[in-house]
């Protein structure tokens, strides 16, 4: 079977999207306009457009339409009549080439897009970059479209895997958080509830602490290779800081700063944006330093409180629901300050039943990670799948 290779700009044509004017956007009335952030949904957008427009800018169902800025990709547009926004554009005038045959063509050599582009933190692209792409095909279009019966039954059986595979994963998920709900949701008569402020005023715990606000605050250019860990929300990862991938700053400006000194065994907790982390700090160094996300709580007085304990108190569903209330989230920028945590509820068993309460939930957590790591491997393995199917597809191997 013979095959060639053109540019895809000698298939095709790329067009490209219209700058409309962001005035006359809406959220109710108007035509749906086609973002960047619209194209994965294929068939909804959020935002209308209530303005004149040119019909040329007008997308219907079954356009085939690239994101040009971003994640890369090619997405069938299967909604009803919307328009095209700037940083999106529309394949067109395909020339011996079947429609699906392309689509999944331009999928397979998304590496090759991302090849031919400049880009520092994000990624653009543009059409005439598009249009440059080298791209094989069968003359034949009864060859094509064989290919592509081949590629949409294996696709199919992968979505499907795909789909049972992630629902797995989220139920072993939410196995975990059911027993942390229903560990803490009916708390014995000799559990003490009180407040982060009275385990302060107690002597439990010392008054939590975060990272420096204002100008002192380390910023961007201050970072370096190898120091002191500028712990980020980021960085709190599955119970466990991240303190060897996260930013580092020099000793002599952590010394500079006022507040924020983690300490070894301390319970870290994020407050700012991302809500609702939590980890505690293994570290064999002096301290590490806290961003103004992260609040550290630690204990003062080890007979009456367990720092795991606290930790898996802090991933209850319980807590979370009342931080995220103080939290305001939903605002343009969801935080909690100290002030705010020193009101948040707090449960205290008795310091033998904290223990117990976290050896199973530790047992609980490691089954529930053993979980998510094999049904992740498998969503890896889905993944290697297409890819070589549709490598097999284009190197005339199928």
């Amino acid at each position: 079977m013979t095959w060639q290779t053109k540019k895809l700009g000698e298939v095709l044509k790329v067009q490209n999207g219209y700058a409309f004017d962001s005035k006359k956007f809406s959220n109710g009335k108007g035509v749906p306009l086609i973002r960047i952030r619209d194209l994965k949904n294929g068939h909804n957008t959020e935002t209308r457009y209530t303005g004149i427009y040119k019909k040329q800018y007008e997308v219907k169902s079954g356009d085939f339409l690239i994101g040009m800025d971003g994640e890369f990709g090619c997405y069938e547009w299967k909604g009803g009549k919307a328009l095209l926004n700037q940083r999106v554009c529309r394949l067109q005038n395909f020339k011996g080439l079947d429609s699906r045959f392309l689509f999944y063509g331009i999928n397979k050599y998304l590496k090759d897009i991302e090849d031919h582009t400049g880009f520092t933190t994000v990624k653009h692209i543009s059409s005439k970059q598009i249009e440059s792409i080298e791209f094989p095909y069968p003359e034949s279009l009864v060859e094509q479209k064989r290919i592509v019966k081949i590629l949409d039954e294996a696709f199919e059986k992968t979505a499907k895997a795909n789909e049972n595979t992630e629902k797995n994963l989220q139920n072993s998920k939410e196995l975990f958080e059911s027993y942390l709900q229903a560990v803490f949701a009916n708390p014995s008569k000799d559990w003490e509830q009180t407040t982060v402020e009275k385990l302060v005023d107690q002597g439990i715990i010392y008054k939590p602490q975060d990272g420096n606000h204002g100008e002192i605050h380390p910023k961007k250019k201050d970072y370096i290779k190898n120091g002191v860990p500028f712990l980020m929300a980021c960085d709190l990862k599955d119970g466990v800081v991240d303190v060897i991938n996260s930013k580092f700053i020099t000793k002599k400006q952590a010394e500079s700063l006022r507040t924020g000194f983690a300490k070894n065994d301390d319970v870290l907790l994020s407050h700012k944006a991302t809500i609702g982390r939590s980890a505690v700090l293994k570290t064999n160094d002096e301290y590490a330093m806290l961003t103004p996300q992260v609040t550290y709580y630690r204990i003062k007085d080890n007979k009456r409180l367990f720092n795991y304990f606290v930790y898996y108190y802090f991933l209850s569903p319980r807590f979370q629901s009342e931080m995220l209330l103080y939290a305001e989230v939903g605002s343009t920028r969801a935080y909690i300050g100290i002030t705010k945590q020193l009101k948040l509820t707090f449960i205290v068993p008795p310091l033998s039943e904290q223990k117990t309460i976290v050896k199973k939930l530790d047992v609980l957590s490691m089954e529930t990670k053993k979980l998510e790591n094999n049904y992740s491997r498998k969503l890896t393995d889905l993944d290697e799948f297409k890819k070589s199917i549709l490598n097999k597809a284009f190197t005339q191997s199928l």
